[in-house]
């Protein structure tokens, strides 16, 4: 197993020296942790006493307790420290310039999922820019990507789709770390904030979390576990459907189905064009919350037996044009409002692109759409390579 040093661990080991007599704020939730699961903000009051004067939650609070989409948290006061809580999921997504008052740098402590429309990435992207028109400084403390840093996926954000799940234009799996990415916001997208990074020892592009030897805590609810993010870039596009896409139960993204699944017509179809890297096990379950909640759902659970070969994009895009193929009558895409935009379809914010959409609509070969992405995917791998961190 490798030994992966995060960068919270690798600054609490040895902080640079420009660090001391700063006030720090802490963009971070229950994942911020180190290998002895040690919060970060107990590891930055005991290694720079008194210096931590505030803290910042991104979507589904700082203890992670707000379940789905659309569920604001508040600002609060940390019982343990005293210090304010700003909720950057709450009356606002931006951090107001008044937040930063009392601290000279942000350390930003968080989990990504290593997907376009996870929104921490957008929540530490809007820090940047206020960060940036206050002169304050932003220090990210890298993180592993969950699902690997070599294989990128997936068409490219359609700018007529920017909202809170899609705010620059990078692919569905995008194969760069939390550090990484606020690099290419800084450079590539013109952030121009005052950012330092605190890279990883030991990670490679190739690791996938399960490789890292880290502990495993949920950055989200619901992605309780690496199996859970491993199918998450594909998985999530069924939140802009009326398939379940498995919250409220215990296996969120592996688990979809729904009432009206005619399970034996899918399994012949999967039978003949498998997934490659993964298993689709047919099964049942019964949504405490959400879609269908209280109600019988048939469908599948992916187990991925191949994390190298497995395309988690790809793979749910066949997925989900098998199920529009046989339940023509019965699938529809779910109404707005999603993530605070009321007019776009969902599905067309999470995909990034109608055109898509319409495409899956008509039948069209996955083979074909995958093809009219190609050349953007490659221009986005090219300048990726200018910022990564890790060889």
């Amino acid at each position: 197993m490798a030994w992966v040093q995060t960068g919270l661990e690798r600054l609490l080991a040895d902080p640079p020296a420009w660090l001391s007599g700063k006030r720090l704020g802490l963009l971070g939730n229950p994942a911020s942790v180190d290998r002895r699961f040690r919060h970060a903000r107990d590891g930055l009051h005991h290694r720079f006493p008194g210096a931590l004067r505030a803290l910042f939650s991104p979507q589904h609070g700082f203890f992670a307790e707000k379940q789905d989409n659309m569920i604001e948290s508040a600002d609060m006061t940390d019982p343990v420290l005293g210090i304010p809580v700003f909720s950057l999921y709450g009356v606002t997504r931006i951090p107001q310039p008044e937040m930063f008052d009392d601290i000279d740098v942000l350390l930003v402590d968080l989990q990504d999922a290593g997907t376009r429309v996870y929104t921490f990435v957008y929540t530490l992207s809007y820090c940047m820019e206020t960060a940036r028109d206050c002169g304050k400084k932003v220090l990210v403390l890298d993180r592993p990507n969950p699902v690997g840093g070599q294989a990128v996926e997936g068409n490219l954000l359609d700018p007529a789709c920017s909202s809170f799940v899609g705010r620059f234009p990078i692919p569905m799996r995008h194969g760069l770390t939390i550090a990484e990415l606020a690099c290419l916001f800084n450079t590539c997208f013109a952030i121009g904030c005052d950012l330092t990074v605190v890279s990883m020892t030991g990670w490679q592009r190739r690791m996938m979390f399960t490789d890292t030897g880290l502990p495993w805590v949920a950055p989200s609810p619901n992605l309780p576990t690496p199996a859970s993010a491993m199918v998450y870039p594909g998985q999530v596009l069924w939140e802009g459907t009326n398939v379940s896409e498995g919250r409220g139960t215990t296996q969120p993204f592996e688990l979809f189905g729904a009432p009206f699944f005619d399970r034996p017509r899918l399994i012949s179809e999967f039978h003949q064009a498998p997934i490659d890297g993964a298993v689709l096990r047919p099964a049942a379950f019964e949504p405490t919350s959400n879609k269908w909640q209280g109600r019988l759902c048939t469908g599948f659970q992916i187990h991925v037996t191949d994390p190298q070969r497995y395309a988690p994009y790809a793979a749910t895009l066949r997925l989900l044009q098998a199920v529009i193929r046989h339940h023509p009558h019965e699938f529809g895409w779910r109404p707005p409002p999603y993530e605070y935009e009321s007019e776009k379809l969902p599905i067309d914010l999470l995909i990034g692109d109608p055109s898509i959409r319409q495409r899956l609509e008509n039948l069209e070969p996955i083979e074909s759409i995958e093809a009219s992405w190609h050349a953007r995917l490659e221009d986005f791998k090219a300048r990726s390579r200018e910022i990564q961190l890790y060889p």
